[in-house]
């Protein structure tokens, strides 16, 4: 696409599908840098040794950090696929209606702009490789030009290995394809053979690729490198070793194929650490409040490194608040591209601060999941039902402040999160049809219907 047709932005009306992408107000700034976003699942900060997990060693993710920025106030829904909706239209559930996981799923091509939309215009060559189970559309209706992605979460070993995952895959899908995952394969692995191709088949152009990673989620299982007899935490300490080593094994090839120095590396959790781990998932020897689909601190606060050579200062930490809906402002600027105005993006960019600048810092972040959502800076935190938390002790508390007998430091509080919530006006918008919890629908029905059989199979060979 030239230049020309890039600088001229066409209604937010489209069809992907029909395969015809919008055209977004681009710069001319050239060495566009690459972009790969890395999006680990289930990994919430005490699964990160550079955040201070006591239990979980990633000492190359923590280099990561070392050489570039790290958030320690970036937070997200607190289930994947809300968390993966925000994160790809820079917009709020209540707007978008992906307030839990049944409807992010019901949601269209047609009917929010996604990352690779915009930045695809700019130049940039586009690919999914990994989770995209949530979205019910294929990603190139999205705006990807490539994709390799598996079925549902946290697949790992295919079909008929030899460890005891229940869930396990018989194929993936490349491009459209159906893949066969024999029970040799290693899903992880044959993810990043074709992260490294699409690198090296695209390395004279600018790319953006969403590397949406199996790790950490349930059901864990054995990698590779773990020693026999591994079970319980043990192996889940394994997978985050993995998941790990798979980030250094992707810096290495950026330094082999000399691409480095021109390439953003984001690393994100998609939520907080899921139950069972979550106790082990210590910092200092306290656990987190909270987990994986809670809105309690530990189910939306997850670790966010960047680290863009020559641009990042090395080794800050940023304490700024930061929510998932401003990676895709962030990234347009990366790219150049201009957001269309006739739409409400809730993100903020993040670039000045990547910069070592000050930027524009949020006051405050939104988290919604199902029929709940808060406010919440700093300090404090407010809900849908009017609850103000003291949130100076968190991660690890929150404490609800008694109505009625408030200091006015709460009472300040409260007055500015209830302004802002006045101002976002969540219930005015797309309102949860779902079960409440955020999850599949079914779920429970599901849990219950298997209960059932399980009791009567015990009976009838007692």
């Amino acid at each position: 696409m030239t230049s020309m047709k890039m600088n001229k932005i066409f209604p937010a009306a489209f069809s992907l599908a029909a395969g015809t992408l919008p055209a977004f107000a681009a710069t001319n700034a050239p060495q566009k840098p690459n972009i790969i976003f890395i999006l680990a699942d289930d990994l919430g900060t005490g699964d990160v040794s550079c955040y201070g997990a006591d239990n979980r060693k990633t000492p190359n993710i923590d280099k990561l950090a070392l050489k570039g920025m790290r958030f320690t106030h970036a937070y997200t829904a607190p289930l994947s696929g809300p968390s993966r909706a925000c994160i790809m239209t820079g917009r709020y559930a209540f707007r978008t209606g992906a307030t839990n996981q049944d409807r992010v799923g019901a949601l269209k091509s047609t009917d929010e702009i996604l990352t690779p939309a915009f930045l695809k215009p700019a130049g940039y060559a586009t690919t999914i490789i990994g989770k995209w189970s949530q979205f019910s559309f294929d990603p190139a209706q999205a705006g990807f030009d490539d994709n390799l992605r598996f079925k549902g979460s946290g697949c790992y070993w295919g079909a008929d290995g030899d460890d005891d995952q229940k869930s396990k895959r018989d194929s993936y899908l490349l491009n459209g394809k159906t893949m066969p995952l024999g029970k040799t394969d290693y899903m992880p692995d044959l993810m990043e053979k074709h992260l490294f191709e699409f690198i090296s088949k695209h390395r004279n152009e600018p790319f953006y690729i969403y590397y949406s990673m199996s790790h950490v989620h349930g059901e864990i299982v054995r990698t590779p490198d773990s020693a026999p007899g591994r079970s319980g935490d043990a192996l889940y300490v394994d997978n985050c070793a993995y998941m790990d080593k798979l980030v250094a094994n992707l810096v290495d090839e950026l330094d082999r194929q000399k691409l480095s120095d021109n390439t953003i590396l984001i690393f994100f959790g998609d939520n907080g650490t899921a139950k069972t781990p979550s106790e082990r998932s210590t910092i200092g020897g306290k656990r987190l409040i909270g987990q994986k689909g809670t809105m309690l601190e530990g189910g939306a606060l997850v670790p966010l490194i960047v680290y863009w050579p020559g641009v990042t200062p090395k080794g800050k930490v940023c304490d700024d608040l930061i929510d998932s809906t401003d990676f895709l402002p962030t990234l347009a600027e990366i790219a150049g591209v201009q957001l269309p105005k006739d739409k409400v993006f809730d993100g903020r960019s993040l670039v000045p601060q990547l910069r070592g600048q000050k930027g524009t810092p949020r006051d405050w972040i939104f988290i919604e999941l199902a029929k709940n959502w808060y406010v919440r800076e700093a300090s404090w935190k407010l809900n849908q039902s009017g609850e103000l938390f003291d949130m100076s002790g968190s991660p690890f508390k929150e404490i609800l402040v008694p109505g009625g007998n408030e200091s006015p430091e709460a009472a300040a509080a409260r007055q500015r999160l209830q302004a802002a919530l006045d101002k976002l006006n969540p219930a005015g918008g797309i309102m949860d049809d779902g079960d409440g919890s955020g999850r599949h629908a079914n779920k429970a029905e599901k849990k219950k219907a298997k209960a059932s059989a399980t009791k009567k199979t015990n009976t009838e060979t007692e």
